[in-house]
Formats: C-alpha cells, sequence, structure tokens
C-alpha cells in the first residue's frame, strides 16, 4: 500500500510536475494550467464526493472553487512537491471547510424551520446500506475519514496521503488504523451479508 509508486505518479493520464515544469517556456499560464484541469477533473471530482459524503452538487462547488483557488495561487507555486501534491491539499481543505460550514447552515437551518434534515447521500445502491456506510463514516475524526478515503477509496499510497495531508506518515497510519477499527466495530453486523468480505 505505501509504496513508490502510487496513481498520483504512475498514472499516464495525469500530468506530471517535470511535465509542467518543461511547458513553463512555450505555454502560457493559462494553458498549462487548462491542461492540468483537464487531466485530473474526474479524480478531483470523485475525491470531492467522497469527501463531501455523497453529495453531487457540493462535490462539483468544492472542486471548482479548489481550481480556482490553486489557479489563483499559481504564481506563488515554488515546486517544493508535485504539483499534484499541493493541488489534492487545496482541494481536501476545500472539502473540509464545506462540510464544517454546510454542519453550520443545517443547523441553523433546522433551528429556523423547526425540523433536521436528511444529511442521507443520493445514489445508486442499497439506500439503507449506503445509509449506515455514510452514518459510520461521519463518526470517524476528520483526519480519520481523510485518510480513510484517500487511501482505500481514491487508491493513493499513505506516503502520498501524508504528504497531501500534510503529516508524517506514522501519523497518517494511525488515523487509518484507528479508522479501520472503528468502521469494523460499526459496520460488525454487515460481514455475514458481504460474503465475509471486511467492510
Amino acid at each position: 500500500m505505501d509504496g513508490d509508486k502510487g496513481p498520483m505518479a504512475a498514472s499516464a493520464s495525469t500530468m506530471s510536475s517535470a511535465a509542467l515544469g518543461e511547458t513553463l517556456a512555450t505555454e502560457t499560464r493559462e494553458e498549462r494550467f487548462g491542461a492540468f484541469v483537464v487531466s485530473h477533473r474526474d479524480r478531483a471530482r470523485r475525491l470531492a464526493w467522497r469527501l463531501v459524503g455523497g453529495d453531487e452538487d457540493a462535490a462539483e462547488d468544492v472542486c471548482q472553487d479548489a481550481f480556482a483557488k490553486a489557479y489563483r495561487a499559481l504564481d506563488g507555486f515554488r515546486g517544493d512537491s508535485s504539483i499534484e501534491t499541493w493541488f489534492y491539499r487545496i482541494l481536501v481543505r476545500q472539502a473540509h471547510n464545506h462540510r464544517r460550514w454546510r454542519a453550520v447552515r443545517e443547523r441553523w437551518g433546522a433551528v429556523w424551520e423547526g425540523e433536521t434534515p436528511d444529511p442521507s447521500p443520493v445514489g445508486p445502491g442499497d439506500p439503507g446500506l449506503r445509509r449506515r456506510i455514510a452514518e459510520a463514516l461521519s463518526q470517524l475524526t476528520r483526519r480519520q475519514r481523510e485518510a480513510f478515503v484517500l487511501v482505500h477509496l481514491e487508491g493513493f499510497t499513505v506516503s502520498e496521503c501524508a504528504a497531501l495531508l500534510g503529516k508524517p506518515t506514522g501519523t497518517v497510519k494511525s488515523h487509518l488504523h484507528r479508522a479501520l477499527k472503528s468502521l469494523r466495530s460499526e459496520l460488525s453486523d454487515l460481514r455475514g451479508s458481504l460474503g465475509g468480505r471486511r467492510p
């Protein structure tokens, strides 16, 4: 899981930092960033969708905000990390901010309207199972949820996840261990229905 080659480095369809650097002299900033957006749009949207709890509209907002923020900060990118790590760090922060403000809006909306909104995401599959998994994920701390989504759902290595979150590898491993322990406990009754696979 924590190997040298991960999805950020291995994917031929993404633009690496080296490739971005080679084009600096020949392309405008808009063209370079446009190429980066095209090559990362789908993955960024999928990651945002998972981090905000399966809300398509919220994921699109988070994704657009992250790309806009990255574009505005592009002149300040010093190359201390890869462009992918730099961008996905921005995306993870945007998703966190969105979740935080959404919780505040829902809480105040419920107070004013006298009702509690249904937080369950809409999507394909078994609604009950989706709701159980979403509830189990929501019980995790922010860092545990981010680490779990990045490594187990998005396929980043532990090292890549650590770089994205700006945390030591050992800390990320600890978050993953606690997240898995919590999820196994919360979803333990599903083991039989999942054919013996661990949730």
